[in-house]
């Protein structure tokens, strides 16, 4: 399995959440097994694991105590995917965006006067638009 120890523990991903996530991505009359599934799920951990370690060598090198998310992007170039750095910069710089705004929209959450459904409703509807963003690349 993984070459980095989890320190005994069972790492996994919650079931539910890597169904939804790949049944959004696949064609509603496109079916996935089980085995595939936890596949997905077993590589998914494997891949952060990855991911952070090689963030994490980029971060030491820098003598930094906390991983940014510049680490992240370098880790992912140096992993090799650098076919989807552009969508990868332009995510994180929406979520910039959306942090610099956060106080603000703490704010407007509370003094919106819509119910916590409501939000929640218009929260998917802007992740639908992202991930409809992503398959039209």
């Amino acid at each position: 399995m993984s070459e980095f120890n989890s320190g005994g523990e069972d790492l996994s991903l919650p079931k539910a959440t890597v169904q939804k996530l790949i049944g959004e991505i696949l064609p509603k009359d496109i079916a996935i097994s089980k085995e595939a599934r936890e596949a997905v799920t077993e590589l998914s951990i494997e891949f952060i694991m990855i991911l952070s370690s090689q963030s994490n060598e980029i971060a030491e090198k820098e003598a930094k105590k906390t991983i940014a998310s510049d680490h992240v992007v370098k880790a992912l170039e140096e992993l090799g995917f650098h076919n989807y750095l552009d969508i990868i910069n332009r995510v994180l710089d929406e979520h910039k965006e959306l942090l610099k705004g956060k106080e603000k929209k703490n704010n407007k959450f509370q003094n919106s006067g819509l119910s916590e459904e409501e939000l929640l409703r218009q929260q998917e509807e802007l992740f639908k638009k992202s991930r409809d963003r992503l398959q039209n690349r």
